[in-house]
């Protein structure tokens, strides 16, 4: 008998951990903050004819991961702080403790992330999803 129960409590365990699929890792969640400030430092260079030359990610400090589905597809809803540090032909601005708030999804085959933006089109309707892949 006490074998049937640990048996089964060892088969919930593993049905458990194999839903859930891959964790989003630091490395991934820097690349999908990275590519939206990409996106960003972009329209802004355009729009105020600044010349960025680049930024850099410090201290990335995830303080939530919340599994669930978007699409039918598994993904994350990871929130954190991060060090911003941009970088100006003449200086270095520093913009620390910068919260963060992404949605991630690993795709079907499990090899590769995309980053997702929710962009509402009103208040009573579900977000259209963009989806960015992370490189």
């Amino acid at each position: 008998m006490v074998r049937l129960v640990l048996t089964a409590i060892l088969l919930v365990l593993v049905t458990a951990c194999g839903s859930i699929g891959l964790l989003p890792t630091r490395e991934l969640v820097q690349k999908a903050i990275a590519l939206g400030l990409e996106q960003t430092q972009q329209k802004l260079s355009q729009q105020l004819d600044l010349n960025f030359q680049g930024f850099e990610i410090k201290r990335l400090s995830i303080t939530q991961e919340q599994p669930l589905t978007i699409e039918n597809l598994p993904a994350f809803h990871v929130r954190g702080t991060y060090d911003l540090i941009v970088k100006l032909p003449k200086r270095r601005l520093t913009q620390p403790k910068k919260p963060f708030d992404v949605y991630l999804q690993i795709q079907q085959e499990g090899k590769t992330w995309r980053l997702l933006l929710p962009e509402k089109v009103s208040k009573n309707t579900q977000p259209i999803w963009r989806s960015y892949l992370i490189q």
